[in-house]
C-alpha cells in the first residue's frame, strides 16, 4: 500500500524570519538575540548608531553571513541548511560598500545586467536580449535610461546610487536591501534618492525593501515598520510610528532628542536651549 502523500507546506507571507540570531565576529559580539519577523508589503528601516550591528544584520538577511546562533530564515531558505548561492540573486542589495567594489569603466549598462547572476564582471556569464532589454527596462524605471552607455566612474554620486537601485530590480526580487544608500549625497541628491524610494513604496509590484540609515530625515514615506539596534541589541521594533519615538531615538543614540513626524517625514535633534 502506498504511502500517503505528504502535504504541502502552507503559503506564509513570511519574507525574513530571524530566531535568537547572534553573530560572533572575533571576540566581539555584532549581534546578540536578534528576533524579527518581515512580512510581504512591509519596508523596514534599521538605525542605529555606528558599531550598533545594522550591516551585520544585512549581510545576514543577504545571505552573505551566517549567524552563529539562533535560525535565520530568508525567503523560505534556513541558512546553514541551503546552498546560499543558489538563492542570493532573488535579493536586490545596493549600498556604499558594494559599490566600491563595482569597476568604474564598466557601462551603467554592465553594471545593471551583471545583477543577473549576483557577479560584478559581465565577462563572468553570457547574456542574451532578454537579459539586455531588462537592464534597460531598470534603468528607465529608475529614470536613468539615458546614462546606459555611460561609464558608472563618470556619474555624479546621485547618478550612482540611481543606477544601483536600478540594479536591485534586476532579477525582479522577493527582498530588497539598501545599506546606507544616502550616503555621500549632497541635499538635492539626497531629496531626489528619498522621492526614488517613495516612488517605490508606493508600487505594489516593489517587494519588501530594507533601508539602514542613520538618519530619520532619509527615510521616505512608505516605510511601515522600524527597527532601533545598539550595541548588536534590539533597542526597539514594530510599527515605525511606535518605534520612532524621542525616548526610543535617546535610548538608541545616547544622548537626548526631540522627534517630529510632519508630511510622512520624519526629523530629530536635541533640544534648543
Amino acid at each position: 500500500m502506498p504511502a500517503p502523500p505528504v502535504p504541502a507546506a502552507p503559503p506564509t507571507d513570511i519574507v525574513v524570519s530571524l530566531v535568537g540570531v547572534s553573530v560572533r565576529l572575533g571576540g566581539t559580539l555584532a549581534l546578540a538575540d536578534i528576533d524579527l519577523t518581515i512580512r510581504s508589503g512591509e519596508h523596514w528601516v534599521v538605525l542605529g548608531p555606528n558599531g550598533g550591528g545594522k550591516s551585520t544584520l544585512l549581510s545576514i538577511m543577504s545571505m552573505y553571513q551566517h549567524p552563529t546562533g539562533g535560525t535565520a530564515t530568508i525567503l523560505g531558505r534556513t541558512m546553514g541548511r541551503t546552498d546560499v548561492r543558489e538563492h542570493r540573486h532573488r535579493i536586490g542589495l545596493a549600498g556604499s560598500s558594494l559599490e566600491k567594489r563595482f569597476r568604474e569603466s564598466l557601462t551603467s549598462m554592465e553594471l545593471v545586467v551583471t545583477a543577473r547572476y549576483g557577479a560584478l564582471e559581465p565577462w563572468w556569464n553570457d547574456y542574451d536580449d532578454s537579459d539586455m532589454a531588462r537592464a534597460r527596462w531598470c534603468l528607465e524605471r529608475m529614470g536613468v535610461g539615458h546614462l546606459a552607455p555611460r561609464s558608472f566612474g563618470t556619474l555624479s554620486s546621485g547618478e550612482r546610487k540611481k543606477v544601483q537601485l536600478a540594479r536591485t530590480l534586476m532579477t525582479e526580487p522577493e527582498l530588497i536591501l539598501l545599506d546606507e544608500p544616502g550616503a555621500g549625497l549632497d541635499l538635492a541628491g539626497r531629496e531626489g534618492l528619498i522621492s526614488d524610494l517613495t516612488d517605490l513604496t508606493t508600487d505594489p509590484a516593489t517587494p519588501p525593501m530594507v533601508l539602514v540609515t542613520h538618519h530619520v530625515e532619509e527615510i521616505p514615506p512608505g516605510f511601515t515598520h522600524g527597527l532601533l539596534l545598539s550595541g548588536g541589541r534590539i533597542v526597539a521594533v514594530g510599527a515605525v510610528e511606535e518605534v520612532l519615538t524621542a525616548p526610543n531615538l535617546s535610548l538608541c543614540f545616547g544622548l537626548e532628542l526631540e522627534v517630529e513626524h510632519h508630511r510622512g517625514r520624519w526629523a530629530a535633534r536635541t533640544p534648543h536651549r
